[in-house]
């Protein structure tokens, strides 16, 4: 059993809506990425947009992750949380200068650049406080990740990247680049990805990138393939931690590395998506002239956003409901918008006034994501071992 149902008792008696966390499935999740990575030397950087909640991050550190960074807000954030600056790589597709120059300041990692652009604005702003920034070059490899399109990212259209088209310029140019140093490059494809295919032709795509560098010159020390690794949305019962094994197993198959190259990853969501739910509780039932049967809960999208942003799936189950006969239901918050629903023709057991819902898989891109619209307070976080 994971999640809310071994602590039912008590969580009845917090007022929803309300995220919960079960920290021994993230220590195990864990556990499990931290095995399997070591296995082939890989390091790893959790992607803290996916939830940077401090308790989070401090057990993050207790296993030894670095960070992955997309503002400099979460640069401050994991330092603040004592993550040590050489372990955070810097991403993200428009820094500001500010940003940049705190990175800067701090001595981070990497910044993983995209763009001509900002490779001349990180020189600049690097030579005028004297110092030389490492750098990795985030190619966009033009990879069909088989996701949803919202949450590709490396496709030629796609915002990402430096253009592999442009490369040969950006080479070129690097030669009068004085503050920077190159470390490496980058690559993500996308998120949410079950099948190993993608990561197979990344590697592959990967390779051939890593060699054309080569040829010019360039020998590097680390190459960071991203993340992008997905869970188990429709029965996360079945399949609570990702099975990390298959999924390092193919970068090590098929990446061809250079003696002393390390392999950084950047793994968010199949690390935490699984430990946290949102708890819900059901205001009222009504039919539409349609017939359509309701369930009007207490939780919305300012609460869990990616059903509205890109028609995200979670598995709903009724906690206070046992052994009844099911009905078709449409499962819907109180935000004054048509796109809040959280499930369409969901089969339920009879659902009343007053049940509590969860609404599983919530640990990654869920308080995170979370808005005061409507000007509705932002939900509590519960953890499990503050119930033990």
């Amino acid at each position: 059993m994971i999640g809310s149902k071994k602590y039912m008792d008590r969580l009845r008696e917090i007022p929803t809506p309300f995220y919960f966390y079960d920290m021994d499935l993230l220590r195990d999740t864990l556990e499990a990425v931290t095995s399997e990575a070591g296995k082939y030397g890989y390091k790893i950087h959790y992607a803290m947009k996916a939830n940077f909640n401090d308790r989070i991050l401090a057990t993050m550190k207790k296993y030894r992750l670095g960070m992955d960074c997309v503002s400099g807000g979460e640069v401050r954030r994991a330092i603040e949380c004592g993550i040590a600056p050489s372990a955070i790589v810097f991403a993200g597709v428009a820094k500001t200068d500010e940003e940049i120059r705190y990175g800067l300041e701090q001595g981070i990692f990497s910044f993983n650049c995209e763009s001509r652009e900002e490779l001349e604005v990180i020189d600049s702003l690097a030579g005028a406080m004297g110092k030389t920034a490492d750098i990795a070059l985030r190619i966009n490899p033009d990879v069909e990740p088989m996701t949803h399109k919202h949450i590709s990212t490396g496709k030629a259209d796609n915002k990402f990247g430096i253009s592999y088209q442009e490369v040969d310029q950006v080479i070129e140019e690097l030669t009068e680049l004085k503050n920077l140093n190159i470390v490496g490059l980058h690559f993500h494809i996308g998120s949410q990805i079950t099948e190993m295919k993608p990561f197979e032709y990344l590697s592959l795509r990967v390779n051939t990138i890593q060699d054309w560098f080569e040829q010019k010159g360039f020998h590097l020390k680390h190459i960071n393939v991203g993340g992008g690794f997905g869970i188990d949305y429709t029965d996360p019962n079945a399949h609570p931690i990702p099975d990390f094994a298959s999924y390092f197993a193919v970068f090590n198959r098929n990446l061809r590395l250079r003696e002393g190259q390390t392999v950084h990853f950047e793994l968010g969501r199949s690390i935490v998506g699984q430990c946290g739910e949102l708890l819900t509780t059901v205001l009222y039932n009504k039919v539409t002239a349609s017939g359509i049967r309701m369930a009007l809960v207490d939780a919305g999208f300012t609460e869990l956003m990616r059903p509205a942003l890109y028609g995200a799936s979670h598995r709903i189950e009724n906690l206070s409901a046992s052994g009844e006969s099911l009905q078709v239901y449409t499962v819907a918050g109180p935000i004054c918008e048509s796109t809040d629903v959280f499930a369409r023709d969901l089969p339920l057991p009879i659902t009343r006034r007053g049940d509590l819902l969860r609404l599983m898989s919530a640990g990654a891109y869920g308080r995170a994501m979370s808005s005061n619209y409507n000007l509705r307070e932002f939900p509590r976080e519960i953890f499990s071992d503050d119930l033990n």
